[in-house]
């Protein structure tokens, strides 16, 4: 079991899976959009990375299936239950308390322009926003609260919010698993051993349309001034 050394792993998949391997890995997918504190969690680099380790990661809980296909599928496919009950409960939250969370100040577990920011990207994209959402860090946290606090259609947002999951789990789950597998194959480099580099481009292609976002949104605000 891996040992707790700084805050810096709280930001580190492999030390997640390590540490609790299959059962916290859900957890931790269903807290990033079920629980809004868990939006600093490690997501997409979570699951590309499970993806690396998925049949080790099902062989140490369940036992191996034998096929390396199936074990990847089996993970991808609980991970996309978590994140599906994840949203569901974050829907309920925004539907239940939302409106008082713009009342809230902010704390360092709670910050209003997050609110805000999934907000405006709902109203930007319409429905298809909690498709898109699940591929954005932090929006996909505080979007499925939005959607509450706006009162989507409940049978809609299920079924958008089974759509994103399957697709967010599967793509990047089995990303993670066939490009290690390409790469020892092909170039004889092993992902587990760039890990940092790889969650480093991970988290810069993800939250490069929240920067662009942000830029050319305080330019626009700048202009019609």
């Amino acid at each position: 079991m891996e040992n707790f050394e700084s805050w810096k792993d709280l930001l580190n998949p492999e030390f997640y899976i390590k540490m609790g391997g299959f059962w916290l890995i859900l957890f931790i997918i269903f807290a990033e959009t079920g629980l809004f504190i868990g939006f600093f969690l490690p997501g997409d680099s979570l699951l590309f990375v499970s993806g690396i380790y998925a049949v080790e990661i099902m062989r140490e809980t369940f036992g191996t299936t034998g096929s390396e296909l199936l074990d990847t599928t089996l993970l991808a496919t609980a991970v996309a239950i978590a994140a599906i009950i994840g949203n569901e409960v974050g829907y309920w939250f925004g539907y239940k308390a939302g409106p008082t969370l713009y009342k809230r100040k902010d704390s360092f577990l709670f910050k209003k322009k997050y609110l805000n920011q999934a907000h405006d990207f709902f109203e930007d994209h319409g429905a298809l926003a909690v498709i898109m959402a699940r591929f954005l860090p932090i929006i996909r946290t505080f979007t499925p609260i939005v959607a509450g606090i706006v009162r989507m259609d409940k049978k809609k947002f299920l079924f958008d919010n089974i759509i994103g999951a399957f697709l967010w789990s599967f793509l990047l789950i089995f990303a993670g698993h066939y490009l290690d597998k390409l790469f020892v194959d092909q170039f004889g480099i092993d992902l587990k051993k760039h890990l940092e580099l790889i969650i480093l481009v991970i988290v810069l292609v993800t939250t490069l349309p929240l920067i662009l976002k942000i830029v050319f949104g305080k330019k626009k605000e700048e202009i019609s001034e």
